[in-house]
């Protein structure tokens, strides 16, 4: 991956320069391997930042103005082509940042980064779980080489880090990852079950979380039709709404300490995924900072 020209996050005028008046962190992790299908995610930070720019600083729901969070964007983290040695040095970067006490927002790359990012954030918060946007399970243990893929990126928050997590928008698995639901007694939420217009299974998503929430968005949780920008897009997805009302139920009843946006992929002539992932993550801000 080559070395990208500094954005921060909404330009250089919003951008905190002293990290101690931030209440926000930025960590760009431009990071790519063995990618299942389509490539182009490990620019993808680059790509979201660059969007947000454009993006207007009011939040149009709450009518925040989510400048004056502070938000304080580090240079990009280029990891180690190494897939375990790249999850270590996402482990120990995040985990310096986290220790600050400040809300780490982490922009990938593909969705191996949250390994290393869940893994910081339960090293302070050991009571923490995972809430999981995807299209996909990520339970295989090992794929295209290596248990630290893409693909695996649950099965290793599970079985390695001994996290509880919750799954929302599936739509695309493997027998394998079905048995393993199946012998560990899980109950993801299934996209065709989330019906637009009815967000009663929110409550349960809430319910079934601890108090301590670390909040990852593989963006083919969404829609092609909203998200066409990414690896591995599946037909079905959730909703931008639904999204952005996950993020602010799960903001108000419990601590989000960290989220990443992952698997942005650019498609050259069009800027609709990389804005639109740019404005949820102003929603994570709205809503997950108290």
């Amino acid at each position: 991956m080559t070395q990208k020209t500094f954005i921060p996050f909404g330009g250089e005028a919003i951008h905190t320069r002293e990290i101690e008046n931030a209440r926000v962190m930025v960590l760009p992790i431009y990071y790519e391997m063995a990618p299942s299908y389509g490539s182009g995610s490990g620019e993808g930070p680059y790509h979201l930042l660059n969007a947000s720019i454009e993006l207007e600083c009011l939040d149009e729901e709450t009518l925040m103005d989510w400048r004056k969070f502070g938000i304080h964007t580090f240079p990009g983290l280029f990891p180690p082509d190494d897939p375990e040695k790249a999850v270590e040095e996402i482990a120990s970067t995040a985990g310096q940042h986290l220790a600050t006490g400040r809300f780490l927002f982490s922009i990938g790359g593909d969705h191996a980064i949250t390994i290393g990012l869940a893994k910081a954030a339960a090293a302070k918060y050991p009571d923490i779980g995972v809430l999981q946007v995807d299209a996909h399970l990520d339970l295989r243990n090992q794929w295209n080489g290596s248990p630290y893929n893409h693909a695996c990126v649950m099965r290793r928050i599970g079985d390695d880090l001994k996290l509880p997590f919750v799954q929302v928008g599936i739509r695309s698995f493997c027998p394998e990852e079905f048995e393993y639901i199946q012998t560990h007694h899980l109950y993801p939420f299934y996209a065709h079950n989330l019906t637009p217009g009815d967000d009663s299974w929110m409550d349960d998503v809430v319910y079934a979380l601890p108090d301590n929430v670390y909040l990852s968005i593989d963006l083919d949780g969404l829609d092609p039709t909203i998200i066409p920008g990414t690896g591995t897009p599946v037909p079905g997805g959730l909703t931008y709404r639904q999204v952005v009302e996950l993020i602010k139920r799960v903001g108000a009843e419990k601590n989000v300490v960290a989220a990443d946006i992952n698997e942005l992929a650019k498609i050259e002539g069009s800027v609709v995924s990389e804005f639109t992932a740019a404005k949820l993550a102003t929603k994570l801000f709205v809503y997950c900072l108290k």
